[in-house]
């Protein structure tokens, strides 16, 4: 049986189900059900209509658990009376449910594992392996999750920027575990793309597959970082960069610039200089100009100040950061490489130093402290 098309059908069964007034985790023990029989029936027996057969038995094993149930017998009388299953529009019943996921009444975190569990169709044991926490834990947040939103019907429109979030932070969660989680936010961002047509939305998939061209450089042999200027572009992958590029062309074509469109454009500069010397700073931060008046988020300004060094001096840099709370996240780094762009090695190794103390992993506590010995060393 072909698991990536089970995978594909999946959420829009599941879907089907909640909108005709299933309980949530009841429909989708009821669809897990049936995709056992599917895998018992399909290799000797494929349906010629895979979803309808799906969304018919899932239906039915519903049924059969809540027939005892009064109120939800007459829903049962109700719902015979809509228009056959194979009927249902399929991409909306996926997108309602990637809203019903990514609800506001969820924490970010039980958000995205219920996103992957029923919209990405994964198993809770590859959502825990990429989390790296055990399954029994994963497996509490998801049923929490599945309570949360359990008595909410698709009677309102969703919130697409809280879709957009929630798929976001799964890509951002990198590439632990046996499950690619970077590449598993692409493919759901891309089903979501085929199913509503949003400028951000396509900002959000353009800016994943810029980001991922370069995952491969990111990290040398050892696993330490490699930063951005020192990364081999000729290893970058310049198919994912060349879609990354025309969907953000198209997105921008709209003219409903968005957060994500920005930081998209940001990154398409970055792929687009053949070197770090050729990059166009100027450019840059005019879009960290258009980023910071759309988020007024203190991080965007804090990577601002990095392309206004690189554009007009670090001291115009260090001036920019000035600006900024000492207490964000990555600003002793972000001073330090000033710093050290200006000359005073000296502030420039106590602030890396600094850095590696605040770091928020390994990785990147050990490149911090690699470029303060790396001052030390040159300062004797």
């Amino acid at each position: 049986m072909d698991e990536s098309l089970v995978r594909g059908l999946t959420p829009g069964v599941l879907a089907v189900l909640v909108r005709r007034g299933a309980d949530f985790a009841a429909a989708e023990d009821a669809v897990q059900d049936a995709l056992v029989e599917a895998v018992r029936g399909w290799p000797d027996d494929p349906p010629r209509d895979p979803k309808g057969w799906l969304v018919t038995v899932a239906w039915r094993k519903f049924l059969d658990q809540t027939r005892a149930d009064t109120a939800r017998r007459r829903r049962e009388d109700r719902i015979d009376e809509e228009p056959a299953a194979g009927a249902a529009p399929g991409a909306d019943d996926t997108l309602q449910l990637y809203f019903l996921c990514a609800h506001p009444s969820l924490t970010p975190s039980s958000a995205v594992a219920l996103t992957l569990r029923a919209v990405g169709g994964l198993t809770t044991r590859q959502i825990a392996q990429a989390y790296l926490v055990p399954e029994a834990t994963m497996a509490q947040r998801i049923s929490r999750a599945k309570r949360t939103v359990s008595g909410i019907r698709f009677d309102q429109p969703g919130d697409v920027a809280t879709v957009l979030r929630v798929l976001y932070l799964v890509f951002n969660e990198g590439y632990s575990g046996d499950l690619d989680l970077a590449a598993e936010a692409i493919r759901l961002t891309r089903q979501l793309a085929a199913a509503i047509d949003h400028p951000e939305v396509a900002g959000l998939l353009a800016l994943m597959l810029l980001h991922h061209a370069r995952r491969t450089t990111r990290t040398a042999p050892d696993g330490s970082l490699v930063p951005l200027a020192e990364q081999d572009r000729a290893r970058w992958d310049t198919t994912a960069i060349a879609e990354g590029v025309r969907i953000l062309q198209h997105a921008l074509s709209r003219d409903r610039l968005g957060e994500f469109q920005a930081q998209a454009a940001i990154a398409a500069l970055h792929a687009d200089a053949p070197t770090a010397e050729e990059t166009d700073w100027v450019q840059i931060v005019e879009w960290y100009d258009e980023l910071a008046r759309l988020t007024d988020s203190p991080v965007v300004l804090l990577n601002r100040a990095v392309a206004v060094g690189e554009a007009d001096g670090p001291r115009a840099g260090l001036a920019a950061l000035a600006a900024l709370d000492t207490a964000l996240p990555r600003h002793s780094a972000v001073a330090a490489h000033l710093h050290e762009r200006d000359g005073d090695l000296e502030t420039a190794a106590r602030l890396y130093a600094e850095a590696a103390r605040q770091a928020p992993n390994l990785a990147e506590r050990d490149h911090l402290t690699r470029q303060a010995a790396r001052l030390n060393t040159r300062r004797r």
